[in-house]
Formats: C-alpha cells, structure tokens, sequence
C-alpha cells in the first residue's frame, strides 16, 4: 500500500512523463497548481499520437501553465514494436480543442532516459516519477541507468485495467502500446501505485462539472473546460455517461489518497497473447504465491474529485 503523499512542508520531487493527450493535459494542469509538488523536468513518449506530436503539445501546455521546466522528446516508438496511435481519441493533433500558445522553449538535445537520469543524479532525495502514457521512457531509464533504481522513491501511474480493457477486451491502451516496457517497470521492484481504468472510469466528469469549471473565469479554466467537453463527447459517442479523466487519478493518488481505496496485488503483463496482450493481469485471490508489485486503485469519491479539478484551475488566477 502507498504510505506517504505530498505534503506542502516538504514538496516531492517529480517527473512528469506523457503523451498529452487531454488528461495528461489536466493531470499537469493538477501538478503545476500544487504546493506539495516540485517539477524536475517534463519528458514525452509516443502513444496517442506521434512523438513529435506530443512533444508539440507538452510544450504548448508547459507555456500555458508557466511551466520552467526542461522537456525532453522521447523514442519515435515502442521498445520492441510498431506505435499504435490513439487519433480516434484525442484527435489528429493530439490534442483537439481549445487553442493553446506556441511551446515558450524547444526540447533539450539530450532523449528523455537522459534527462530523467540527470534529474535523479541531481537530486538530494528520491523521485517520484509520473507516467501517464506507455512505460517506455521509464523502462530505457531501468535498462540503460540501472545504478539509478535506488533514486526512485515511487511510480504513480495510469495503466493497465483489472478487470477490463479499453483497446481490447483484455488491454488498456497505455500498457497495451508498449507491453515490453511496462513488464521492466512492473518487474522492477520500483514501488507502484497504479491508476487502472478500473479506478478511473469512477473519475467521471458531467457537463455541469465541466462547466462549474468554465465558470472560474481564466484561461486555464476555459482551456481545461473545453479540453473537457472535446473529451466528454468521445465518450458520449462510446456510450459513457461522462469523461473519464484517466490520467489525473496517478496524480490524485499522491495528493488525496483519502478519496481513494485499492488493493496491494501481483501484477503481471501478458507480452505474448493471441487476445490478451497487454493486459495487466492482478492475483486477486494471491494464488501465485508471490508478493504484490503494485497498489491497484479500485475506487475514488468523484465529488471530491472535481472538486480538486475545480480549486487547480483556481490556482491560475
């Protein structure tokens, strides 16, 4: 079971690792409002979209957030396997909706494994990483800084699905993208809090939330709104009632465990499958014998939920 959080007297170092993608979007609109949280660097990967596509979109957010912060592009594709885009989800930019400024700074010259190495070198403490793609980034950090585990406090992530998946029946996309990479991670020995979708589609988000957040009156607000409402009439069309806001959940778990509950389970990530590769299989009835890898969360107060949307997008003013 996760054992700590954030706290403002004592703010955790992060690493933020995506491929925004709208709920990437809104999980670092989340981080960069909090006291509790001191951003190292930003890293992208491929998975909704190219990699240059969502490099492009993590610069545009970084400079709607104000965030000073250095960004790194990651691999062109999974480690192993063909990329599999997500154009269907969040659009043929990645990220379709409101209009966002221009990225303030470009990309450093060095890969993400490299700056994230930098930052853990650098840092006095261990790191929390924040991964809300595929696992790639975070697996070439194990494989080629292996020296570096130890400066790795904790991994909340959003992935996988107990019960369910979203790309196929048995996998949600994230894991399904880069099955390789989420097996070095789980297998890791890293602690792992894990924001599956059985988890985060309880994270809804209805048109009178989204709109309670319009309300606030700044830009982000209007951004995240309309972020939002692009993302709740997908999900419409999928038949979900509202917008589930997978990736924000890894980020909640860190700052609000009190609103969620999970289950410390063994985690295994099928590579191989006819019809189940990718999916995260969990030892619900601890029949392998094995100690558990990772925290599965399983259910969170959604009111409480939005209202920590509504009081980040308060922060910008």
């Amino acid at each position: 079971m996760q054992t700590f959080h954030a706290s403002t007297e004592h703010p955790l170092p992060i690493i933020l690792d995506g491929d925004p993608g709208h709920d990437d979007a809104i999980a670092w609109v989340l981080v960069r409002s909090r006291p509790e949280f001191r951003i190292l660097c930003v890293t992208s990967v491929c998975g909704n979209q190219t990699i240059e596509k969502t490099t492009y979109n993590a610069g545009r957010i970084m400079a709607l957030l104000g965030m000073d912060v250095p960004l790194a592009m990651g691999l062109a594709k999974p480690l192993f396997r063909d990329p599999i885009i997500a154009d269907t989800v969040h659009g043929k930019t990645g990220l379709d909706g409101p209009e966002l400024p221009e990225p303030a700074c470009q990309p450093v010259a060095c890969s993400a494994a490299e700056l994230m190495a930098k930052c853990l070198e650098e840092s006095e403490e261990p790191v929390v990483i924040v991964p809300t793609g595929p696992l790639t980034n975070v697996a070439s950090l194990l494989l080629l800084y292996p020296e570096l585990k130890s400066k790795i406090r904790h991994i909340s992530l959003m992935g996988g699905g107990i019960a369910r998946g979203n790309w196929t029946p048995a996998a949600e996309f994230n894991i399904l993208v880069d099955p390789d990479a989420a097996k070095i991670v789980f297998e890791s020995g890293i602690p792992i809090t894990m924001a599956s979708l059985d988890v985060t589609e309880r994270a809804l988000v209805y048109p009178e939330d989204f709109e309670r957040i319009r309300c606030v009156g700044n830009q982000v607000a209007s951004v995240v709104a309309g972020w939002l409402e692009f993302f709740y009439h997908f999900h419409q069309s999928l038949g979900y009632p509202g917008a589930p806001v997978h990736d924000a959940v890894a980020v909640t778990a860190l700052l609000r465990p009190d609103i969620l509950s999970g289950r410390d389970l063994y985690v295994q990530i099928e590579t191989t499958g006819e019809f189940c590769r990718g999916a995260t299989v969990g030892d619900l009835n601890r029949v392998s014998g094995k100690p558990a890898n990772a925290y599965c969360l399983m259910d969170i107060n959604r009111d409480a939920f939005v209202d920590l949307l509504v009081d980040a997008v308060a922060y910008y003013g």
